[in-house]
């Protein structure tokens, strides 16, 4: 009954020796099973962003809404009219006082010599009536052609109208008007004594 006994007892431990053996061998394993999760389960740093790269047109609208925009300066004004512009309004002049009759047309050119106009053109009416209508068919045929006048002076008295057209002046005057006057003699004269001081 002993022995029997002896031999259960062994029996039992070796049994347990066995069970205990192949736990501690499962063990690592085990362990080695569950050590990424443990690493996977751990909090990882945040990873650094690289720079955003600005494509070239972002780039140079950042810099120019950061630097302030220095103030334009003001070019100079352009002439009014051009050569071929004075050109073509003294062709609608000359045309409208030919249509209207106009006597003994002259031709200024004062250039150089004055800073009110290039060409100054004087005209004859036969009458106060004449010398109007000449005036207003001045008037009318450079503002259709897209040039109006800068300013009309001595229309109602009729004796003597000045269309002003900026660089072309147009006198219409009576006989009288412009005899007294002498618009013609007045600019020959100053053209000439300007001659004859340049070849001294």
């Amino acid at each position: 009954m002993r022995s029997s006994a002896r031999t259960t007892a062994a029996a039992g431990a070796a049994a347990k020796t066995k069970t205990v053996r192949k736990t501690a061998a499962a063990a690592p394993r085990t362990a080695a099973k569950k050590a990424p999760a443990r690493t996977s389960a751990r909090a990882k740093p945040p990873a650094a962003k690289a720079p955003a790269v600005k494509s070239p047109a972002r780039a140079a609208a950042a810099k120019s809404a950061a630097v302030p925009k220095a103030p334009r300066q003001r070019t100079q004004p352009k002439p009014a009219r051009e050569t071929d512009v004075v050109a073509r309004l003294r062709d609608v002049v000359v045309k409208a006082l030919d249509d209207l009759k106009a006597r003994d047309i002259v031709e200024l050119d004062v250039a150089g010599r004055t800073s009110i106009a290039d060409i100054i053109v004087v005209a004859g009416g036969t009458s106060s009536r004449h010398v109007k209508s000449i005036a207003d068919e001045v008037i009318k045929q450079t503002k259709k052609a897209g040039l109006p006048p800068l300013g009309v002076e001595g229309q109602r008295e009729g004796e003597w109208v000045l269309v002003d057209l900026g660089d072309i002046v147009v006198h219409i005057m009576l006989p009288r008007a412009r005899e007294f006057y002498g618009l013609e003699r007045l600019w020959s004269v100053d053209g000439d004594s300007r001659q004859e001081a340049a070849a001294v």
